[in-house]
């Protein structure tokens, strides 16, 4: 089975709760062959009106990272850990991630990256299988193995949470740079982009503030 025949053998998952309010599942979307895949934590309101995960104002920012670095979205994969979106953009709770993680296992295995970008605490602790928080792991690589190949893991912040906060936004630029070494390519010449200016309400909500030291 391919990745687009998978994606329609689930489009239709009962697996959990959260099928019963969405729109629609949202699989994930991009270049089915990519060395780089992106992991957030799960639809918000945009996503699952469109059915393309980070479409919303995450998702701007995370095209102009992708740009700072001279990749554009159709270079990646990007996918979440919960495909359908919780109520309210509340966190996706446990029993809902152990039911839909072997949708996010398959597609790792179909798309065999040799780098997973996790985007926050839900990817992050799920693919490293530790409980560490982002706050201690971000822009640190760990070789694990998933869907039967070794990858790297590369824990990030999620884009959400840089929004508004100059300081975490600047982290995850920097941690953003070293994306091209990792995947054994020279730094590329970012492309001429405009500055990001947030719209003023959110699509879902950010993950709560981060005070380093406290996860």
């Amino acid at each position: 089975m391919d990745l687009a025949a998978y994606a329609d053998a689930t489009s239709a998952c009962t697996r959990c709760r959260l099928a019963a309010g969405r729109t629609q599942v949202v699989f994930g979307s991009g270049n089915e062959h990519a060395d780089l895949m992106f992991v957030g934590e799960a639809p918000g309101f945009h996503e699952d009106k469109n059915g393309v995960p980070f479409v919303g104002q995450a998702g701007k920012l995370l095209e102009k990272l992708l740009g700072e670095v001279g990749l554009i979205r159709s270079d990646v994969y990007i996918a979440n850990v919960i495909k359908c979106r919780p109520p309210g953009n509340r966190d996706p709770q446990p029993d809902e991630i152990e039911a839909c993680e072997g949708h996010l296992f398959r597609q790792i295995e179909l798309i065999k990256p040799t780098l997973v970008a996790t985007l926050g605490n839900f990817a992050t602790k799920l693919l490293s299988g530790k409980p560490t928080g982002i706050t201690r792991v971000h822009g640190v690589p760990q070789q694990v193995t998933l869907g039967g190949n070794e990858v790297t893991l590369y824990p990030l912040y999620h884009p959400a949470a840089a929004l508004y906060t100059r300081a975490m936004l600047s982290v995850l630029e920097e941690d953003f740079a070293r994306i091209p070494q990792l995947l054994g390519r020279p730094a590329a010449a970012p492309e001429a982009l405009e500055p990001f200016v947030p719209e003023p309400v959110f699509e879902r909500a950010p993950e709560p503030t981060v005070q380093l030291g406290l996860f």
